[in-house]
């Protein structure tokens, strides 16, 4: 728990840092002192600090703290993907995944207690929302993750490649504890992770798109699902407040504005048996995307208790990814990692004190539709 009225520098950013020390009367350069400490060391005390003088470690105990979320729980796939379960302030929990791939280890990063979005085939959202997390919650996944790994040998290789704003919740819905935490992943004097390895994922809450084009330049990944606004508008319920039309304009416009080369954005389709995964909606699909650089990651559906959906059919799959790659739209096929221990595509759940009652009447429409007699026997009966 947060030690009452003391400021957890673990969310400051290098700006934020600075500021931090002018207001204590202390010189600058005791931010980059500190940052690389807590970043590049994982330290969570003031007194392993062995170049900060003794007189402000002291100060500094007394105003400040490093803390990141506690570990509730820490489980490891038997393909390597380790997922930790952290504890989030005033209660709840959430889900962090760390994905092993030769010399790329990727973490997907949660952004919120649960998720106000709702998506009909994901996890999380049947769980409902509680609340945003701070700052410090979302860079002390990284933190945690990092510490994990032990000391490193060498500051400049590190186990963590690549980060996804991809677990719980919508991270543009919790704009700028998100922003600060992408902007010290990015930051020498934190993580150090290039702007092309940081990915935020978003199901399309378009004018913080516009946003982040002009803020932050990291990857773009768009949850998009379907291809047409009707099955979007059921399976994405944000679609209604922000049809694929305009999503789409968004899209383009972020690829103009972003600066590194790797502009193309990533448009993720998971596929669903037939709902979303017919040769008429690869064909909407091909058309929707045209004109914009994209590519296309098929994510086979990861199920969970009464989901309602089913994995497409291999075959499916592949035709699909077959017609999109002969149609010019660059696509590749997701591996499934980590649904051993729940920790694959859409199956993160955390702990949620649900503020929207959506987890509650979730349940209750499963308990509805158990006691409905099946059509079968009523027929026969």
């Amino acid at each position: 728990m947060s030690a009452p009225d003391k400021v957890n520098l673990l969310g400051l950013t290098y700006p934020e840092m600075e500021a931090f020390f002018l207001d204590m009367g202390e010189k600058k350069f005791r931010a980059q002192q500190v940052m690389k400490w807590i970043h590049h060391h994982q330290v969570d005390s003031f007194e392993q600090m062995t170049d900060v003088g003794k007189a402000l470690r002291e100060k500094l105990v007394r105003v400040a703290e490093i803390r990141g979320p506690e570990v509730l729980h820490e489980g490891i796939s038997r393909d390597g993907t380790r997922k930790w379960v952290f504890e989030a302030d005033n209660g709840g929990a959430v889900e962090t995944v760390f994905i092993p791939d030769g010399r790329r280890g990727t973490l997907c990063v949660s952004s919120q207690v649960g998720c106000a979005v709702d998506c009909s085939f994901c996890s999380t959202g049947k769980q409902g929302f509680q609340r945003d997390l701070t700052s410090s919650e979302i860079i002390g996944q990284v933190w945690q993750a990092s510490r994990s790994f032990g000391p490193r040998k060498n500051l400049g290789e590190h186990p963590i490649t690549n980060v996804v704003m991809m677990g719980m919740g919508e991270p543009l819905l919790n704009y700028k504890p998100v922003l600060a935490a992408m902007r010290l992943m990015r930051d020498d004097l934190g993580y150090g992770i290039s702007k092309r390895r940081i990915t935020l994922s978003t199901s399309g809450v378009i004018p913080k798109i516009d946003q982040l084009s002009a803020d932050l330049d990291v990857s773009l990944a768009v949850s998009l699902h379907a291809p047409n606004d009707e099955l979007r508008d059921e399976l994405v319920p944000l679609n209604r407040k922000y049809p694929l039309k305009e999503l789409m304009a968004a899209c383009k416009r972020y690829s103009d504005n972003i600066t590194h080369r790797h502009n193309t954005i990533t448009m993720e389709y998971v596929m669903l048996r037939d709902v979303n995964d017919k040769p008429e909606h690869a064909r909407q699909l091909v058309k929707l995307l045209r004109g914009i650089p994209v590519k296309v990651n098929l994510i086979p559906f990861n199920p969970f208790p009464h989901a309602g959906y089913e994995r497409s059919r291999k075959s499916d799959i592949l035709a699909f990814h077959k017609f999109l790659n002969d149609n010019g739209v660059m696509t590749t096929v997701r591996t499934t990692r980590g649904d051993d221990i729940d920790a694959a595509c859409g199956q993160l759940v955390g702990e949620v004190k649900d503020r929207t009652r959506r987890s509650e009447r979730w349940k209750e429409s499963i308990f509805h539709r158990s006691e409905q007699p099946d059509s079968k026997t009523a027929s026969v009966q």
